[in-house]
């Protein structure tokens, strides 16, 4: 469900998700035609319902060990289980497959178009086990099978709002009643900016990802007060719409208030939940002469920016730091400039600058010239001398 924004007084607005479960006969339907099943027996049980997306391949059940049968999930068969159960005797074959149609099972589903074995019609037709076939081959079956069941099985809410695509962002606009979602969301279409739905977002949770839709009903169109109904699609084309789109960025429309404060520096780092997965969060004030519509394709271009992991908010704020710093820090550059001492070279007895006299000694040896067991400067009388002047004579 969705919830509060981590730092944020008002309520956001709640919705009940509806809980998961297939049945068998929704695997028979048109929408499940790529599937291309058929029933060949235990009709009496296709309101079984599946409750995991994940398929299961009886495998080891058919030697007689079926404690890892799980009800809710849909059982392969394919060539390698009809082969193996070909091989052996009809009567051990007949005491295997009774044995497994005790359990708790959803259904079978026999691929690659082949004849399931009449023992296991029998023992599914009495245990009320639907079984279907497919001409399908496993592996690609299995994936087909897995894609239909995650989307059917996906938890599911709807909410209040409008979604759109802008820049390729699913933006999620809510707000009060009135507040002007789809004027906003109208703009954006003629800014070229799609819409995926309005007034009702049919929203399902895919993994780690919120997918948005629009019901049947209301797919394509637009309410606008004073206008009525509008057919998006007819008035803008099919460039103008999306079937659906993955939730990036949540906009909560708030009415401008007199005296409370909002976020100036975009440091608000606000959330919103949904289905148990949280969304970036941009409370946006409306008031009269603010272009709304400009306002959320700027927060779009934002978000994209900080995928890329440039946050403008917080590159100023380190900009200001670096250009003012603590106080601690700017006395310790003045006193360094003024050739004072620091706290550290106080604390060792010696200045930051060296005093007159200090330093090496003249005359005194090098540490490599005491390694040579000579001086760093040369001694008085060496090196090459010189003749001496001579005198003159009085």
């Amino acid at each position: 469900m969705p919830g509060r924004a981590k730092r944020g007084e008002d309520p956001l607005p709640l919705a009940a998700a509806e809980g998961p479960g297939v049945p068998v006969a929704e695997m028979l339907d048109e929408g499940a035609a790529s599937l291309r099943l058929e029933l060949v027996a235990g009709q009496v049980g296709l309101d079984h319902r599946v409750h995991l997306a994940r398929v299961q391949r009886p495998g080891l059940a058919l030697t007689g060990y079926t404690d890892y049968i799980s009800y809710g999930r849909v059982q392969i068969v394919g060539s390698s289980e009809i082969g193996y159960l070909h091989k052996l005797a009809p009567r051990r074959r007949s005491a295997i497959l009774a044995k497994l149609c005790r359990c708790r099972i959803t259904c079978f589903v026999v691929t690659k178009a082949l004849a399931p074995p009449p023992e296991l019609l029998e023992a599914a037709g009495a245990a009320g086990i639907p079984v279907l076939t497919s001409s399908l081959e496993s592996t690609k079956f299995i994936k087909l099978m897995s894609a239909f069941l995650e989307d059917r099985l996906a938890t599911r809410l709807h909410l209040h709002g409008v979604l759109l695509d802008v820049f390729g962002v699913g933006s999620l606009i809510l707000g009060d009643s009135g507040i002007g979602k789809s004027e906003c969301a109208l703009d954006l279409i003629d800014r070229g900016h799609r819409l995926v739905a309005d007034d009702v977002v049919a929203i399902k949770r895919m993994g780690d990802l919120l997918v948005g839709a629009s019901p049947d009903l209301t797919r394509y169109h637009m309410e606008l007060r004073g206008l009525g109904i509008l057919n998006i699609r007819d008035m803008y084309g099919v460039s103008s719409i999306s079937l659906s789109k993955q939730i990036g960025l949540v906009i909560q429309l708030e009415r401008w208030q007199e005296g409370q404060e909002y976020d100036r520096l975009g440091l608000a780092d606000e959330t919103f939940m949904i289905l148990g997965i949280e969304r970036p969060l941009v409370r946006m004030p409306v008031a009269p002469a603010r272009n709304i519509a400009l306002l959320v394709e700027v927060a779009a271009r934002n978000q994209l920016l900080r995928r890329g992991g440039y946050d403008a908010g917080r590159r100023f704020v380190e900009r200001v730091d670096a250009m003012v710093g603590p106080p601690e820090r700017k006395k310790t550059v003045k006193r360094r400039a003024k050739g004072t001492s620091s706290p550290r070279a106080r604390a060792l007895g010696q200045g930051s600058r060296p005093k007159a006299g200090s330093g090496p000694a003249k005359g005194s040896s090098s540490p490599r010239a005491r390694a040579l067991g000579q001086s760093s400067r040369p001694k008085a009388g060496s090196g090459p001398r010189r003749k001496a002047a001579p005198r003159k004579r009085s």
